[in-house]
């Protein structure tokens, strides 16, 4: 492939994704910002917000449970988040005893109290082991969050709120959600001041 042929291919990545940025702006504004308000509402009552997902869900889990441990962008105290796909011993034991579909699931029954939000990424909104889990935050009083794409998939009839990203490409999905939770880490940073 040459220069200009992965430049053409670069463009149109870009192009997609300021679509798919746009769209997500328009059409999921107001639920954004709810989410925003649902985190600072857990935090400031002294509640914990759970996240999780499986492969790049993963990994934005554990990006935004960090920045709220750590810090966003203001010096503020660290505010209680946790990543549920991050302990490998709890992750292979239930596995093993559970099977997957557990892994997720075992952790919010353990852990989620009511008043926490248990955030589920998934692009497709049908990874059984985070349906499973939203299903486990529900019966646990807990406040159940989806970040999906286009359809919702399963999620969309299981959370309190789910933010259907209107996309179908998954790496444009995990941006977005990235963005969403960037935007609402900010929220709480504003909302939370000097909790």
């Amino acid at each position: 492939m040459d220069n200009q042929a992965m430049k053409n291919i670069a463009e149109a990545v870009f192009a997609e994704h300021d679509m798919v940025i746009a769209a997500t702006r328009g059409q999921l504004l107001d639920e954004i910002v709810r989410l925003g308000a649902l985190f600072a509402h857990a935090v400031k009552n002294g509640n914990c917000i759970f996240f999780m997902g499986n492969g790049g869900s993963a990994a934005d889990s554990q990006h935004l449970a960090a920045e709220f441990v750590g810090r966003f962008q203001k010096e503020r105290r660290g505010l209680p988040a946790i990543a549920l796909s991050t302990d490998t011993s709890i992750l292979t034991a239930v596995g093993n005893d559970y099977g997957f579909d557990a892994v997720f699931a075992r952790q919010v029954e353990a852990l989620a109290k009511a008043g926490d939000v248990v955030v589920g990424l998934s692009t497709s909104g049908n990874s059984p082991n985070v349906v499973k889990a939203l299903q486990a935050a529900k019966a646990a009083g807990a406040v159940a969050v989806g970040m999906t794409g286009r359809s919702g998939g399963k999620m969309a009839a299981i959370c309190d709120l789910c933010i259907m990203v209107p996309a179908d490409v998954t790496a444009r999905i995990q941006e977005a959600h990235a963005l969403i939770g960037h935007i609402a880490c900010q929220l709480v940073d504003g909302e939370a001041g000097g909790v």
